[in-house]
Order: structure tokens, then C-alpha cells, then sequence
């Protein structure tokens, strides 16, 4: 079997060689595809091998986004010359943009498909810093764009669908990211004796984080045995050592496996997010069996059925966050049932690294 080339572009920092649950993923798409990888360095890691060419950091921090986006059509357009695929697929529709400007340095003939995890407004309105708010309308600008004028569109939920659908394209694909779940898919355990609630994520705007702090705030006095575990890193770091000084824990970083027994811990992730992609967190917690308190944004609700496997309010409504919180922390047979609820709902998010690359490979075709 002839395996066709494909260059696969992204912002993604990884490191070399990779750790197990990213290997797999490449050594799959190794199976189905000839893969070569651009994308970012973590830093300390080595840079190339035989898939991976990886662009290191640039100092100072502030400056390496800019840097690499501004290098990136001119390192892919080298890539499509040296390398000469039939296909370059983009995490996102600003690397679908790069790789389109690239293919017109390059005059290579390669087809460029942009794949859709989240709405791309987030990123310059709801992420890092206020300054990327400057550029709202021309990253909405290139977006959208690159969407329209790349040779596919891959999206990966109902929610990242739609949007494609609304700039007048339809997706040539839809099926779920890789991800690794080893450490969630053994038996979960039952509910400890105190409730907790758990979040997971980066500590940015499009989280609601604040909106979070908020609601805590209304609801810890209702659910006194009850508390809150923040685990994430971001620029909203106030917000999270404020929630501390109320009494929450905070742990900056935790693995995988650190992740699921947190949610052993807890009886129910809280994702009160404005925006949210794929919601891998989600997948994570239904394989944990646990409830997921969330909002009625992004892909939660392709996810989570309101009164089945969680329970669903509106974003900007701190009063009502906190009312499905202590709704849950304080009825253990809800918490378990909407758990059980989340379980049984986990399947069609779940597939192998090989399924994955025999998606993409079709995809390709």
C-alpha cells in the first residue's frame, strides 16, 4: 500500500522524543500515512528526527507567537518543496491560512485541509492577553478566509460544524481528535464521602474563570462539607490565588493520571467556559463517571444532556452556576446518577489511535 505524504501543521508544542501517549497517536498515522510534522519545540527539547521538525523557543516569551507565525508560510513553503505532499493538514484556520500563502511561494500543488476544533474568535478576544483584542477582526478576517478557500474542512463536533456551515461551507469530514485516555477508562471509583467540585483548564477569559469565582462565592456558604479544586496554569492566576485564600486548592500542573484521580476525588467537574472546542476535560470525566456542571457554550451541549449526564446553565449567570453546584454537591444520588449518566454517554467520543488514522487517511483520499 502506497502510503500517501502528508505534511501536518500546527502550533502544538511537543517534545522529542515523544512521551508514550503521543507516540502512539504518530506511530498510527505512521501506519497510514508517510507524516512529516511541523509544529513548536517545548523548550529544553531536541527539535528534529525522522517526522518531526519543530520550531525551538524564542526569548523573550512575549515575542515567540509572533515570531512563529510570522516564519511560518516561509518554513512551510520550504517543507512543500523539500518534502512535496499530497496533502497539508492545519490544526487551525490560521495554520490553514500560513499553509495557503505557502503553497503560492512553493508552487506546489499540494491540498491544503484546515481542520476546525473551536471557534477561532476565542483566541484574540478571550485568550491571553488584552492586546490580542486589537486583532479581532483581521484574525476573524484570515479565518475565515482560510476556510473558504482551503480544498477541505475537517471539524470535529456539531458545535465546530455549524461554524464552518455559517461562512457557507461544509465540512468534508467530522470525527473527533485523537486523544489519549489510558488513565480514565479503567473502572471508576465511586464518589468520596465530601463533595468536591473540580475544574480543569487554562486559567484564560474564555474559561470563565472569573464567572467560576463568582458563583463559588454564592455557593460555598449553601454547601458548607462541600470545596473546590482549580487545576490549571494561565494569565488568570488572580483569580485562582483568590479562590485559594477562600480556602480552594490550586495545583498549576497535574499528569494525566494525576488528572483522573482528582476526579476520583471529586464529585463533579465544573466547566463554566464562554467558548469551548472539542471539551476534552469532558470526555476525561465521563470516562471517570462523574457529572459535569457546565454551560450552555461551545461543544458542551453536543456533550453533556442537560438533567442526564450533567446540568447545564448559562454562561454569564454566576447565580445560576452556583445553583447547579450546590444542586450536586449537596444530593449524592444526583451526583451519582448524572455520573453513571456521563458514563454511559462516553462511547461515541472515544476511539483508537488507528481508527483515528484510518479517519484521517480517508480524509486525505
Amino acid at each position: 500500500m502506497t502510503r500517501p505524504r502528508v505534511l501536518l501543521v500546527s502550533r502544538t508544542r511537543y517534545r522529542l522524543p515523544p512521551e508514550p501517549r503521543v507516540a502512539a497517536k504518530f506511530d498510527a498515522l505512521r501506519e497510514e500515512l508517510d507524516v512529516r510534522v511541523l509544529a513548536s519545540a517545548a523548550p529544553g527539547s531536541l527539535t528534529n528526527d525522522e517526522t518531526f521538525a519543530l520550531v525551538p523557543p524564542v526569548r523573550p516569551r512575549a515575542l515567540d507567537g509572533l515570531s512563529f507565525w510570522l516564519a511560518l508560510p516561509w518554513r512551510t513553503a520550504r517543507m512543500l518543496r523539500e518534502f512535496r505532499p499530497r496533502a497539508v493538514l492545519c490544526q487551525t484556520a490560521y495554520d490553514g491560512a500560513a499553509a495557503l500563502l505557502a503553497r503560492r511561494i512553493a508552487r506546489v500543488p499540494a491540498r491544503v485541509v484546515v481542520e476546525v476544533h473551536g471557534d477561532w474568535r476565542t483566541s484574540t478576544r478571550l485568550y491571553g492577553s488584552s492586546s490580542r483584542r486589537l486583532l479581532g477582526r483581521v484574525g476573524d478576517t484570515v479565518a475565515a478566509t482560510a476556510i473558504r478557500h482551503a480544498d477541505a474542512v475537517r471539524t470535529v463536533s456539531p458545535f465546530t460544524a455549524g461554524l464552518v456551515r455559517e461562512l457557507g461551507v461544509e465540512p468534508a469530514a467530522d470525527f473527533p481528535a485523537y486523544m489519549e485516555l489510558d488513565p480514565f477508562v479503567v473502572p471508576p471509583a465511586p464518589p468520596p464521602e465530601r463533595p468536591v467540585a473540580l475544574f480543569v483548564g487554562v486559567l484564560e477569559a474564555y474559561k470563565n474563570v472569573d464567572g467560576l469565582a463568582a458563583a463559588w462565592r454564592l455557593a460555598a456558604p449553601r454547601v458548607p462539607d462541600a470545596s473546590l479544586h482549580l487545576v490549571g496554569r494561565g494569565t488568570r492566576t488572580d483569580v485562582a490565588e483568590a479562590l485559594v485564600r477562600d480556602g480552594a486548592r490550586w495545583d498549576r500542573e497535574l499528569t494525566p493520571a494525576e488528572v483522573a484521580a482528582a476526579m476520583d476525588a471529586a464529585w463533579a467537574l465544573v466547566l463554566p467556559s464562554r467558548s469551548e472546542g472539542m471539551g476534552r476535560v469532558l470526555v476525561e470525566a465521563f470516562c471517570r463517571g462523574r457529572a459535569v456542571v457546565g454551560t450552555r457554550a461551545g461543544s458542551i451541549p453536543d456533550l453533556v444532556v442537560d438533567g442526564e449526564s450533567g446540568l447545564l446553565v448559562d454562561p454569564d449567570d454566576p447565580a445560576a452556576l452556583a445553583d447547579a453546584l450546590v444542586r450536586v454537591l449537596s444530593d449524592r444520588a444526583l451526583a451519582e446518577r448524572l455520573g453513571a449518566g456521563a458514563r454511559a454517554a462516553a462511547g461515541p467520543w472515544l476511539q483508537t489511535p488507528e481508527e483515528y488514522a484510518r479517519r484521517t487517511r480517508e480524509l486525505v483520499a
